[in-house]
């Protein structure tokens, strides 16, 4: 086990720095974010090209990239003319931790990002525990009583609730919980922020006003997982072992619990290793509607910015996860299944 762990983490170590040439391509097509550092007022030209060297934008895309990934401390230019050799932007590189400053706000990235990914895992943990915990059971139900009255209505409502698209079913939640329900004269829920400011971050301010955001990321998820759980399960019970376990007289609650539901579980694990990542990046658009302050809204914030050195350091720590959570996902292949073997 030790020993595939190291091999997974070697072979991550090229695999991240490819995904780091290619985001970085991509960035540099993406746009100018020196066109937009001047809000309102566009900066005059001379301004622009003052900004680009400070900036370091001036030099070629596999110098910044070099600069972006080990430092500058190497590289010494002439910025004001004076004959003076500074280095533009010193920074350290992200081997060396420092992931850069935001050009819109000048605050380390890191420091920008631990701000927010606090409240981007308090949703999306909330989030997807409620759907692990729903589409297992909705899903398990559904596969050991097929076509039965609850499975048709569950079948219904699930390709409903999948088709929805994510905009509107939060704009439908906050108009029947916020707008309707306090014209009815009912307790009403937020719409906007993690907390009435009046009141202050309690357990409970906070609790309220994640149920709208927590609930339009469940309903989507639990509709498609759920039919997926129970596809795997039917699949599972029609195997030979699990009737072979019948016919020897094993107790049908045995057969599911011991038998069926750790073999059917497999592609759902795939399924949640995949999606925890991707729980760091937030909810891009569930957060822009209800204006929590987590990294999905910061990432949309500084793409519309060009905001180069913080969409790299999001999109960066989103593939070391997806590494990481890939290997434990297949660490839990192992204990789940005892016939897989990491060797």
């Amino acid at each position: 086990m030790t020993t595939y762990i190291l091999r997974r983490l070697g072979q991550a170590v090229p695999q991240l720095f490819i995904i780091s040439v290619i985001l970085f391509a991509l960035m540099q097509a993406f746009g100018d974010p020196v066109a937009t550092l001047g809000a309102r007022t566009p900066p005059k030209p001379e301004d622009k090209e003052r900004l680009r060297r400070m900036l370091g934008l001036d030099q070629p895309a596999y110098m910044q990239y070099v600069t972006w990934l080990v430092g500058n401390d190497w590289q010494k230019l002439d910025m004001d003319g004076d004959g003076i050799a500074e280095t533009p932007g010193q920074r350290k590189g992200i081997l060396r931790g420092d992931w850069g400053n935001s050009l819109v706000t000048r605050r380390p990235v890191l420091e920008m990002i631990g701000e927010r990914l606090p409240n981007t895992l308090i949703l999306m943990i909330t989030a997807e525990i409620i759907i692990i915990v729903f589409s297992l059971a909705i899903g398990l139900y559904s596969a050991l009583r097929p076509y039965s009255l609850f499975d048709n209505i569950v079948t219904g409502l699930s390709f409903v609730g999948y088709s929805m698209p994510v905009f509107w079913l939060a704009l439908s939640l906050m108009y029947l919980f916020a707008v309707n329900f306090r014209r009815w004269g009912l307790p009403y829920l937020p719409t906007v922020g993690m907390f009435d400011p009046a009141v202050g971050k309690t357990p409970a301010e906070l609790i309220k006003h994640m149920i709208l955001p927590v609930a339009t990321l469940a309903i989507i998820s639990i509709a498609g997982y759920s039919r997926f759980v129970r596809s795997s399960v039917l699949e599972v019970l029609s195997q030979d072992y699990i009737r072979t376990a019948r016919a020897k007289g094993v107790r049908a609650r045995w057969v599911v619990w011991r038998h069926a539901l750790p073999n059917a579980a497999l592609p759902f694990i795939t399924l949640i290793g995949l999606d925890i990542p991707f729980l760091l990046a937030g909810a891009v658009v569930t957060e822009r509607i209800f204006a929590w302050p987590g990294m999905g809204r910061l990432f949309i914030d500084h793409t519309e910015r060009a905001d180069f050195p913080m969409l790299m350091g999001i999109l960066m720590l989103i593939s070391i996860a997806v590494v990481i959570f890939q290997i434990i996902t297949d660490v839990v292949y192992s204990l789940v299944d005892p016939r897989i073997r990491l060797e």
